[in-house]
């Protein structure tokens, strides 16, 4: 309670075994429609750590990079090898990220602010309401909408619920997604689309964090940990990928949303009143 020591929290430095934990998560979170940023915010308070986190998040998300290029090969391969027939794809992921890439330049000092933790709980919840959304949407429209037949203002719109996604606690994919279900995409292409965009997003946000975040913490980086946590990432990556293309297309978001609820109201709760982790 107010006043007393918080349960969670307090300096530690990074090792193996928080490294590996952080990776899991990571590679989880990232294609799981529940955050992984702010499911990384939310385990570096409990474990208190602090020395070179930023570089550690931006190192996690290259290896869930890793896992989304092993999974997209063959798509990937057909656009680097046929960039005219697969035109389509390059500029409607261009123009998304473009979009994307301008939101977190202007919001920059927002995002700065809200890589604190304060806005956490809300951003989940915010998050929840989100998959709620494209549930209800998916129910009431008939969405036909492939990639090929996108419009501009499609890719830009998808772009813009990519940039609000960029604050800890809002997950990328899941608000790509129902982004695309809003402009009554198919589900497949919902999916593929929304993964093929975290490429040049995470690319983007290490070529954006990584100078600062070396800077910031050089000489507090744990290599070894760095390694492992990434290898976690990339592999538990793979398999979240893997799963999360099945279970959009067959299947109900509500588990998620209600996930993300009660884990939002819990962040809201201890951050006003029980005061159990170390904000």
């Amino acid at each position: 309670m107010k006043g007393e020591p918080p349960l969670f929290g307090g300096e530690q430095k990074m090792n193996a075994f928080i490294a590996i934990i952080l990776g899991l998560v990571q590679g989880l979170c990232e294609f799981l429609p529940i955050s992984s940023s702010g499911h990384l915010l939310l385990l570096q308070k409990i474990f208190g750590i602090s020395d070179g986190g930023l570089f550690f998040t931006v190192m996690l998300h290259l290896g869930t990079l890793a896992a989304v290029l092993v999974v997209y090969r063959k798509r990937i391969i057909e656009m680097l090898l046929h960039p005219v027939k697969q035109a389509k794809y390059w500029i409607w992921m261009i123009v998304a990220t473009l979009v994307t890439a301008v939101m977190a330049l202007v919001f920059k000092d927002v995002i700065d602010a809200a890589n604190e933790g304060s806005l956490l709980g809300f951003c989940f919840l915010f998050t929840a309401a989100l998959l709620v959304l494209c549930d209800f949407i998916r129910q009431k429209v008939e969405c036909k909408l492939t990639v090929p037949s996108m419009k501009w203002y499609h890719a830009v719109f998808i772009g813009f619920v990519q940039g609000v996604a960029i604050l800890p606690g809002i997950s990328r994919s899941g608000s790509t997604i129902t982004g695309a279900t809003l402009c009554s995409m198919k589900k497949e292409d919902a999916a593929e689309f929304s993964f093929l965009l975290s490429i040049p997003a995470i690319l983007g946000g290490a070529v954006l964090e990584i100078p600062g975040a070396v800077s910031a913490g050089a000489a507090n980086i744990n290599w070894l940990s760095v390694v492992l946590g990434v290898a976690a990432a990339a592999v538990s990556g793979y398999f979240a990928v893997r799963f999360m293309i099945k279970l959009i297309t067959k299947h109900s978001l509500w588990g998620f949303a209600i996930y993300t609820a009660i884990l939002g109201a819990f962040i809201v709760l201890d951050q006003s009143i029980l005061h159990l982790i170390a904000w």
